[in-house]
């Protein structure tokens, strides 16, 4: 019987102290009313893509809507592993990642998923099991490689000599946008003239196509990750009087859909402009909305359709529905 008895008094313990660790919960919880949300992003110094990006998910994740939102911004996946840990140890109910590079988050979302708090992916995906997120709202950027090169090879040129600038290497969009053009480059349908990263930056791919320019090696294609190095790689072609676009020596194909670069492309000085939407948020918010209320998600996987604009075919009223930023 006292064997009995001190059992009870230990079930008996342990159940209010989990009643006072819920209860506890739900006051802090109750105290603003507000989901808490941690957001690890790129910067929007990054590209006009970006800025675009943080400031649709500034526009969704607010205390208007419902959330307390700490954000932190890197380029650098080991500083972005750090800020995702930390909010993780804040105790953030959700936690909303554009990773900087697809690889070294597993440890992270598993800390993640065993504190409680559901992962969100946004943008870009990881090299992660798939049980570790709730899900992921992105673009295919293997997809989006496929329409560009699929593009160069319906043009049919004599030949291929391109100068390839990429984007943040190990990046989900560098990697997917990459991969067609390498298969390419390994069967001997085109040539690489130099294969480059300029980390998404303008004045690094200035540089990189003045250098190949200054080589006197001969290419006809600037084959440029983002509408940003693409800027840069027209820059340096127009400085050394290399003509570019619709009828000139060399194509030019950029990514992300700026309105400045679609101009571009309606001027006929870019041949070809491939979409990468930046929008997101609002899915990713109608998601929790539901997670919230008790529902279940039905997709577990998001993926935006995207489309290409050429010189050929693109009209304003493409740039007015479609172009990103001014």
């Amino acid at each position: 019987m006292r064997a009995k008895r001190i059992l009870a008094l230990i079930l008996a313990a342990v159940l209010a102290l989990g009643l006072a660790a819920c209860g506890s919960a739900q006051a802090n919880k109750d105290k603003d009313g507000l989901i808490k949300v941690g957001i690890v992003n790129n910067p929007p110094s990054e590209s006009g893509y970006r800025a675009a990006n943080v400031a649709d998910f500034e526009n969704v994740f607010s205390e208007a809507n419902g959330y307390k939102v700490s954000t932190f911004y890197s380029l650098k996946n080991d500083e972005q592993l750090n800020a995702a840990q930390q909010f993780i140890t804040d105790g953030v109910d959700y936690l909303l990642i554009s990773a900087a590079a697809t690889d070294g988050w597993t440890n992270v979302l598993e800390s993640a998923k065993k504190a409680g708090i559901k992962v969100f992916l946004f943008d870009r995906m990881m090299n992660v099991d798939e049980g570790l997120f709730e899900a992921a709202v992105i673009s295919n950027m293997e997809a989006q490689g496929k329409m560009a090169v699929q593009w160069l090879l319906d043009q049919k040129l004599p030949e291929y000599n391109v100068v390839h600038i990429q984007g943040a290497m190990g990046s989900d969009a560098q990697i997917g946008r990459t991969k067609p053009l390498d298969e390419q480059f390994s069967n001997g349908t085109m040539k690489c003239v130099v294969q480059q990263t300029a980390t998404w930056d303008e004045a690094t791919a200035k540089q990189i196509v003045e250098s190949v320019i200054n080589s006197g090696e001969k290419f006809n294609v600037v084959y440029a990750e983002n509408d940003g190095m693409a800027k840069g790689a027209v820059a340096a072609l127009d400085e050394a009087g290399i003509t570019h676009g619709a009828n000139g020596d060399v194509i030019v194909i950029g990514f992300d859909f700026n309105k400045w670069a679609l101009r571009e492309v309606l001027a006929g000085n870019w041949n070809l402009d491939v979409q990468c939407s930046p929008f997101q948020a609002q899915k990713i918010h109608e998601m929790i909305q539901s997670l919230e209320s008790g529902g279940k998600l039905s997709d577990k996987i998001v993926i935006n359709e995207e489309k290409y604009l050429d010189a050929a075919t693109i009209k304003q009223e493409d740039i007015d529905k479609y172009g990103i930023g001014d």
